[in-house]
C-alpha cells in the first residue's frame, strides 16, 4: 500500500509540474502578444503607461525634462486620458466644450483663451504648453493666467539663449518675477537637455535637421511629446491632417479660432511649411503624428482622422 501510494505522489507532482509549466508558457506569450503598444517611436522603447489594462498607475510620475521656477524641482503628473485642444479655428461651431471639460486632463497651447469660446473649446486647462515667444501675451494677463484661482500648470519651452538661468535669458527672467509676483504659479520650463531631444525625434522622423532645414518646431510639436510621456491616452480636437489643404471640401477657418478675421488656416501651413528659413513645418509634424497614431493611443477629433 506504501509503495502504491508513492507512486500516486510521484504521478500527481509530474502531473502539477506540467500544468504549471504550460500556464507559465500561456502568461509569457500573451505578455508578448501585448507588448506591441510598446514599439519604439522615438529610438527608445515607452514603458507601460502605455499599454491598455486595468492595473493601477501611479497618480504622478516625474518628468526630469521639466523643471519648475525656481525651485528647479521635476514635473510630476500621469493621467489616464488627456485631451489636447487645438487653437486652430477648426475649433469654431463644434460644440465640443463639454465633451473636452469631461477629459481628466486638458492640455492647451500658449494664450489661447477660453473665455467667451467655452461652447466650443470647454473651460478647463490642467496644462499649458507655451513657447517662448508668447510668454509677453500671458504676462499681458497676468493675474488671469497665474493669479490664485489658476490652478494650471504651465510648461515653457524655449532656446537656451532665452531660458538661461545666468540673468542673460529675457524669458527665463520673466518667468521668474512671475513666479515671485505669483508664488502659487506653477511654472515649469523645458530643460536643454529636453529640447535637444526634442530636435532628435524631428531628425529622426523627417530625415533633416531642424536647424539645418531652417524650421522651428511647433508648440503643438513640443506639446504631443509631452502628452506621450504623461499620458495613457491621447485625445487631440480640432487638428488637421498633412492632407487637409488639398481637399477641395476643406474648411476654411483662421488660423487661430481667437483671431477671426486673420490668414486662413491653410494659407498660414503653406506659407510656414515652404519658407526656407524659420517657419514651422506644420504639415511635415502632422504627418509624423499620424505615424505615431498608428502604434499609440492618439485619436484626432473635429476633424477625425483615416488612418490608413
Amino acid at each position: 500500500l506504501s509503495w502504491i501510494w508513492e507512486e500516486n505522489l510521484k504521478s500527481f507532482i509530474a502531473t502539477s509540474l506540467v500544468v504549471a509549466v504550460t500556464l507559465l508558457v500561456v502568461v509569457v506569450t500573451n505578455s508578448e502578444k501585448s507588448n506591441f503598444l510598446l514599439l519604439p517611436v522615438f529610438g527608445q522603447t515607452f514603458n507601460s503607461d502605455w499599454m491598455f489594462s486595468k492595473q493601477t498607475y501611479k497618480a504622478f510620475k516625474l518628468h526630469p525634462g521639466y523643471v519648475s521656477i525656481p525651485k528647479e524641482e521635476p514635473l510630476e503628473l500621469h493621467c489616464d486620458l488627456c485631451t489636447i485642444v487645438s487653437s486652430s479655428g477648426q475649433m469654431l461651431g463644434q460644440g465640443a466644450g463639454p465633451q473636452i471639460d469631461r477629459s481628466p486632463c486638458v492640455l492647451r497651447t500658449n494664450n489661447a483663451p477660453t473665455v467667451g469660446f467655452e461652447m466650443d473649446v470647454g473651460r478647463r486647462t490642467t496644462v499649458r504648453v507655451v513657447s517662448h515667444t508668447s510668454v509677453p501675451l500671458l504676462l499681458q494677463k497676468p493675474q488671469y493666467f497665474f493669479g490664485q484661482e489658476n490652478d494650471t500648470t504651465y510648461v515653457v519651452w524655449g532656446p537656451l539663449r532665452n531660458m538661461r538661468k545666468d540673468g542673460k535669458g529675457i524669458v527665463y527672467n520673466m518667468l521668474q518675477q512671475a513666479s515671485e509676483k505669483y508664488p502659487r504659479a506653477r511654472i515649469y520650463i523645458t530643460t536643454d537637455e529636453r529640447m535637444n531631444h526634442c530636435d532628435t525625434v524631428f531628425k529622426k522622423e523627417t530625415g533633416k535637421d531642424r536647424v539645418q532645414s531652417g524650421s522651428y518646431l511647433s508648440t503643438g510639436w513640443f506639446t504631443l511629446i509631452l502628452a506621450m510621456d504623461m499620458c495613457k491616452e491621447i485625445h487631440i480636437y480640432g487638428m488637421i491632417n498633412d492632407t487637409y489643404c488639398k481637399l477641395e471640401s476643406k474648411r476654411t477657418v483662421p488660423y487661430h479660432y481667437y483671431e477671426v478675421g486673420s490668414r486662413d488656416e491653410c494659407a498660414e501651413y503653406l506659407l510656414h511649411e515652404n519658407a526656407p528659413h524659420g517657419g514651422h513645418r506644420f504639415i511635415t509634424e502632422k504627418s509624423v503624428f499620424a505615424k505615431w497614431a498608428k502604434t499609440h493611443p492618439i485619436k484626432f477629433f473635429k476633424p477625425q482622422w483615416q488612418l490608413s
